[in-house]
């Protein structure tokens, strides 16, 4: 467990180097907004257009892998929808309860798998997050208009607009018809965005660091820990389980169950402000969680290695 920490060490300090450099006012405000663009329109879709145009997508360990991780998805973000409607939270905080118990921070997964396990760790987790981005988009949209339904505002036909229009996901689109047609790689454009996307990952996790906020945290601790346990417990122990009794090699079992303990993700904030959550509340779940991730991915990590003989 010690090797894992080390190794993933300098992830976290990158991610508390960009909190602080925020807080400091360095260099600007304006800085981080648009270096969240820039990740956001160019380096991430770089990185995966780079990564699955050049995948082996017919490889047989493909769907053990995509069921894997829909395994622990599903079973995390129902169970934080399933105890927010028993314990009869408000809307606002149920749909808050079930995006931290379910989401994760994509960013944070890509750059844990590249630091232990190199570059083929880094194609498998970029395969992960296509495989659940779009999934993960329209389930918690589709429990949000549930949850909270919106007269005469079609939230679902809205998510679906937003999914056609996401970079990451037409990125990862035209990476899948390149690949199909043997296209890839294409010279000079494959080098351009290999340089790009080899920018990706450190500023993602600067941005990551420069979103958090710890001052003037408020929550409730039963919301805070049902999501905990949703995120942090439920869904890699899902992962675990599945990733064994499907028999899925070691090195795809190990990045699988990276997803599962990750801490909730980023974009949830600006989806329960979009759509009527408890922001408050999701701002407080992510930061939490991303500090409780300092201390629970080593621990699964390192277990996961025993088990699965990595």
């Amino acid at each position: 467990m010690t090797a894992i920490a080390l190794s993933i060490a300098p992830i976290f300090l990158l991610i508390v180097t960009g909190y602080v450099l925020r807080r400091g006012g360095i260099p600007s405000e304006e800085f981080w907004t648009l270096n969240d663009r820039l990740v956001y329109f160019v380096l991430m879709p770089a990185l995966f257009f780079v990564r699955i145009s050049q995948a082996d997508l017919s490889d047989p360990n493909l769907l053990p892998y995509a069921a894997t991780l829909y395994a622990g998805f599903f079973a995390a973000i129902g169970f934080g929808t399933a105890v927010a409607v028993m314990l009869r939270f408000a809307a606002p905080q149920a749909t808050s309860i079930l995006q931290g118990a379910g989401r994760f921070n994509t960013f944070i997964a890509l750059a844990v798998a590249e630091a232990l396990y190199g570059l083929p760790a880094l194609h498998l987790a970029v395969l992960g997050a296509a495989l659940l981005v779009p999934v993960v988009n329209l389930t918690v949209v589709g429990l949000f208009s549930i949850l909270m339904p919106r007269p005469g505002h079609p939230v679902l036909l809205g998510a679906a607009k937003n999914l056609a229009t996401n970079p990451l996901i037409l990125s990862i689109l035209a990476a899948a018809v390149v690949n199909r047609l043997g296209w890839a790689p294409i010279p000079v454009v494959q080098d351009t965005l290999a340089i790009l996307g080899q920018a990706a990952l450190p500023i993602m996790l600067l941005c990551v660091g420069a979103s958090l906020k710890l001052r003037g945290l408020k929550a409730d601790a039963g919301a805070m820990a049902l999501s905990a346990l949703g995120k942090l417990v439920v869904f890699p122990l899902v992962i675990l389980a599945v990733a064994l009794a499907l028999g899925l090699p070691p090195l795809a079992a190990q990045v699988a169950l990276i997803y599962g303990a990750l801490p909730t993700g980023v974009a949830a904030y600006t989806l329960a402000r979009q759509l009527g959550g408890d922001a408050p509340l999701m701002a407080t779940m992510i930061t939490v969680q991303t500090l409780l991730a300092f201390a629970v991915i080593p621990l699964w990590l390192s277990l996961g290695a025993r088990l699965f003989g990595l």
